[in-house]
């Protein structure tokens, strides 16, 4: 009696473990091709488990996080994939994954994300994005977080839309430039400690109109 209960204590841990994969595939099947947004270059679309290789590799990379306090480790990186994935299936939408159509390599992430921290702005939406730094220069920043800000205003009716970065990202700031944001003012991040040369923070912004 022992033995049996035990064997059938055993199936049914298999038979739980059995519905959870095939729950998980069929799940993951049906976002494998879920494209949020299109631009002549680019799919903006969902996340997918294989990006999270390229992801943590981005993440890692100096150049790509000089403007951050520091590189993120792979815990760091996935624990931010999750939180993404988390928004985007909130939501059903957030910080797209970033894929090239030509190549349907993935190359980073353009997208809006809620945003809270002790700020006079916040709670607000962000427009973001990161790029690997070998697809740097060929616009692609641009393109997307066009085309986010306008589904924000044209298809979810958000009356605004936020981004910042600090005073020496110079190359994130043309980016919001050309998207037809306007610098609202600068303040000091919160999350940075005093002192900090990352401290200060320009403060860009657009409305609907």
């Amino acid at each position: 009696d022992v033995e049996r209960s035990r064997l059938l204590q055993n199936i049914r841990l298999l038979s739980r473990l059995v519905v959870s994969l095939w729950t998980e595939i069929v799940f993951n099947s049906g976002r494998k091709d879920m494209r949020i947004l299109e631009t002549e270059r680019l799919v903006l679309r969902d996340w997918r488990e294989e990006d999270s290789v390229v992801f943590s590799r981005m993440n890692r990379d100096p150049k790509v996080m000089e403007y951050f306090l520091k590189p993120l480790t792979d815990t760091e990186s996935r624990d931010f994939y999750e939180r993404i994935r988390r928004e985007i299936d909130t939501f059903g939408w957030g910080l797209f994954a970033a894929e090239v159509k030509i190549s349907g390599k993935f190359i980073g992430y353009i997208g809006l994300h809620h945003t809270n921290f002790e700020t006079d702005f916040c709670p607000c939406i962000e427009i973001g994005w990161r790029l690997c730094e070998n697809s740097w220069g060929r616009g692609y920043a641009t393109e997307g977080a066009r085309a986010c800000l306008d589904y924000a205003f044209r298809q979810l009716q958000l009356s605004e839309i936020y981004s910042f970065t600090s005073l020496p990202n110079r190359r994130s700031e043309r980016v919001m430039q050309k998207i037809g944001l306007q610098k609202i003012g600068e303040f000091d991040h919160p999350l940075v400690p005093a002192g900090h040369p990352l401290l200060r923070h320009v403060l860009y912004r657009a409305e609907k109109g």
